[in-house]
């Protein structure tokens, strides 16, 4: 019987925290480490795995992840003690198939919350390359503005290349005090996905759709764009 192979590491170098249940991590692998933008990556604690979409670009020298935390589950709660300069277990291959389909112009983007992690790495990379050949429409949509990790990122390449990307945050619970100051569209990001798609003019044949996130917002947004031709390619995040 062949000894069990010990996982390279990954040593945590920075910790973002945007509520007591989601956080922004980054973490430097001790082995070359390449991946396709929209991937995931599978991490361990104290023999726990699990995987995560990687929010990062090929060309940053660490690995982003956007996690959320929970409370009873094997492995998040472990991963918020987890200290600056400690290590998680990292499997040397990325996987997934999660990736951008390049045989269409446009492409529709929809997540919720954390779904928006393989997202951003598309994003970063072609905007890294200076890949003009795309045009992206992203829709997120959490119950809270604290949610958006990213969005003053996305606004401001969709404010310096409008002709690059369109961005467009939701919130669902419009009314409650941590929305307090919220301009925005006030809407599960499912049932704007319509409206945006007339807006916008996408085609089935000229754009490709993605859903990534809650699974009944991936479920709901696949069955509304394929009734009306769409190719749709779909990440669901399960919480354990």
């Amino acid at each position: 019987m062949k000894p069990k192979r010990e996982l390279p590491g990954a040593r945590l170098i920075e910790r973002r925290a945007l509520t007591s249940d989601l956080t922004v991590i980054r973490l430097l692998p001790e082995i070359p480490y390449t991946f396709e933008p929209g991937q995931y990556c599978t991490i361990g604690l104290e023999g726990i795995e699990r995987p995560y979409s990687i929010v990062s670009s090929p060309h940053e020298p660490y690995i982003e992840l956007f996690v959320e935390l929970v409370p009873h589950g094997q492995f998040t709660p472990k991963l918020w003690g987890l200290r600056d300069g400690e290590t998680v277990s990292l499997r040397p291959r990325p996987k997934g198939v999660f990736t951008l389909e390049q045989e269409f112009a446009s492409h529709l983007m929809v997540a919720t919350v954390t779904g928006i992690a393989p997202f951003v790495s598309m994003l970063r990379s072609a905007l890294h390359h200076d890949d003009r050949r795309f045009r992206f429409f992203v829709l997120h949509g959490a119950s809270y503005q604290d949610e958006f990790a990213y969005r003053e990122e996305l606004e401001e390449v969709s404010t310096r290349h409008p002709d690059f990307i369109t961005y467009v945050p939701t919130v669902s619970r419009p009314l409650e005090e941590r929305n307090r100051g919220w301009s925005g569209v006030t809407e599960r990001v499912n049932l704007v996905v319509e409206e945006h798609i007339e807006r916008l003019g996408l085609a089935p044949l000229a754009a490709v759709g993605y859903a990534c996130g809650h699974p009944g917002m991936v479920q709901d947004v696949t069955r509304r764009l394929g009734s009306r031709g769409f190719v749709v390619k779909e990440e669901k995040y399960w919480k354990e």
